[in-house]
């Protein structure tokens, strides 16, 4: 039942406020560990080898170290007396695990993030492509408008998964530790985890563990925006057009999204000054527009607002287990 309230108050937390750009950031501190260690380790031979090193270390000093504070604060509790019985709090334990989901949870701040390239895109297309460069990988100097728009909600329908639903999946399985890792593993694979002449074999093993941290999670995140859309017939579409992406996860919350707004996603983009060709998702190229883009934000908010609440039942039916 306590978990259930740390999740709906660090959840809110996210509402409310989004990343806290004034604040010190855990995955600022990920990313500050991932560069030192790609720094020192990605060159020479064995590229592959040090590059898992390097990933599995992380990952399993993350989750251990959040483990180990999480059993510390455990130790510094409230005791409150009511009369019969004395009630021990572990209130800074309650704390962590609350700081944890709001920081760990990356809903609000790409939401607003979205918003701002297609009101940018309104006043120019130059404003429009520098703006959606905050949220995307590939080269977008040569967008079209369309493009910058494709591009922002497709990293909509990617983060939903990646900010939202997985982490969300891996507190529920592993608590907080496994939230920590989890943010870890996306965060590795977005910084070395590029099919580029630099990255392929240093973050091979990364870009794998991310594979399969978010194989379940992204086809849950699909399956909960169709479910927000309330037409079930486009499951079908997502399983038709899932697979046609170059990572065997994105290609889901992509195709559902593409699916409810009756788009075409994917195509060649350019990483690092290198062309990928990419399949497309979905046969109708459209036009988008700002209603596109408002209707994309409402069916996120529904689908994450439908993960939160399944998880928060969880954790309330599991604290009515004997065990």
């Amino acid at each position: 039942m306590v978990s259930a309230v740390c999740l709906l108050c660090g959840w809110v937390l996210d509402l409310v406020f989004g990343d806290p750009s004034k604040l010190p950031h855990p995955i600022v501190w990920f990313g500050k560990l991932i560069a030192a260690g790609e720094h020192q380790l990605n060159k020479g031979s064995h590229r592959r080898l040090k590059g898992a090193l390097l990933a599995i270390s992380l990952i399993l000093f993350i989750f251990a170290l959040a483990w180990l504070l999480r059993t510390v604060l455990g130790i510094f509790a409230l005791f409150i007396y009511d009369g019969t019985t004395i009630h021990q709090i572990p209130l800074l334990l309650y704390i962590f695990d609350i700081l944890a989901v709001f920081y760990c949870l990356a809903g609000t701040t790409l939401i607003r993030e979205v918003r701002q390239v297609f009101f940018a895109l309104d006043r120019s297309l130059e404003e429009g492509r520098q703006q959606v460069a905050r949220i995307v990988g590939r080269d977008t100097s040569h967008l079209s408008a369309q493009e910058v728009r494709t591009a922002a909600l497709e990293t909509l329908a990617e983060n939903l998964s990646d900010g939202v639903v997985a982490p969300l999946f891996w507190l529920l399985l592993l608590g907080t530790p496994g939230m920590l890792a989890y943010k870890m593993v996306n965060t590795l694979d977005s910084m070395i985890g590029y099919h580029t002449e630099r990255y392929l074999e240093f973050g091979c093993i990364a870009a794998h563990i991310d594979d399969v941290a978010n194989y379940i999670p992204a086809r849950l995140t699909a399956l909960l925006m169709v479910l927000s859309s309330g037409r079930l017939k486009l499951l079908g579409f997502v399983r038709k057009y899932g697979r046609n992406h170059a990572s065997p996860n994105s290609g889901y919350p992509e195709s559902a999204l593409a699916a409810i707004l009756d788009c075409r996603f994917g195509g060649p983009h350019y990483y690092f000054g290198e062309l990928f060709d990419k399949p497309y998702i979905g046969s109708n190229p459209r036009e988008l527009s700002t209603d596109d883009m408002k209707k994309a934000v409402r069916i996120n908010r529904t689908a994450e607002i439908l993960m939160v609440g399944i998880v928060a039942i969880l954790f309330c039916c599991f604290s009515f287990l004997p065990f």
